[in-house]
């Protein structure tokens, strides 16, 4: 079988148009402009994102990976990730897009390869330790990457990368802003990406997923969670 490539299976990760992507939701920004956020502020925004609450996710994902190659416990990541993670809604939004990412890993890598288990027809067995529990984006990204051979730095570039051309595309449809901007917010933050990988690209013990928390977006999230009219979810 032909080593998957990994700038291909990258790019098809950060695609807008998967279940998880830019369309679904705003990474915070609809809340944040709601409370005052100054449309000049984004790239702040994606910055700030990108050194807290985004090195949580992207631990995460690396760490899970790594524990679903190994066999183990993703349960145990998956709490790591929810002690990082004080908001009940953005817990809550990343176990909706979480089932995004397991409809992917269910539909296009399925355990028991493309010809399903030894019972005919695609393997829906799930990790020891969340077979029925929801999972958030990252643990879910995590055993994704591992199924299908993305390596750890690039897992975390893909969470990186995601996060702030979410921010970018959401501030399209909330603010007057060109859209060759946005783009240029996106190349700009491409340095605090690749430094992001390299400090959690070697990481594989939950207790070492960073812990950066961002109270103002957690705020935020929890206001927008009961926000009637909304155009994104989170």
């Amino acid at each position: 079988m032909t080593e998957p490539s990994q700038p291909l299976l990258l790019a098809m990760l950060a695609d807008a148009r998967l279940p998880t992507g830019a369309h679904t939701q705003s990474a915070g920004l609809e809340p944040a402009l709601r409370a005052g956020l100054d449309p000049a502020d984004v790239p702040a925004y994606i910055a700030a994102r990108l050194r807290t609450v985004v090195a949580v996710e992207a631990g995460t994902a690396v760490v899970a990976r790594h524990v679903a190659l190994a066999g183990g416990d993703l349960a145990v990541v998956e709490e790591a990730w929810a002690a990082r993670t004080p908001s009940a809604a953005l817990r809550e939004s990343s176990r909706r897009l979480g089932r995004g990412y397991v409809r992917l890993l269910e539909r296009l890598w399925p355990a028991g390869g493309a010809d399903g288990g030894p019972g005919g027809g695609p393997d829906r067995r799930r990790p020891d330790g969340l077979r029925r529990r929801p999972v958030s984006r990252p643990v879910a990204l995590g055993m994704v990457a591992a199924r299908c051979g993305l390596d750890a730095a690039n897992v975390a570039r893909q969470v990186g990368y995601d996060d702030a051309q979410t921010v970018a595309a959401a501030t399209l449809k909330l603010a007057p802003v060109d859209p060759v901007t946005t783009t240029r917010w996106v190349l700009d933050a491409h340095p605090l990406v690749e430094d992001l990988a390299a400090r959690v690209a070697s990481l594989t013990d939950p207790a070492d997923i960073p812990a950066g928390g961002a109270p103002l977006v957690e705020l935020w999230a929890e206001i927008h969670a009961t926000t009637t009219e909304r155009l994104f979810s989170a």
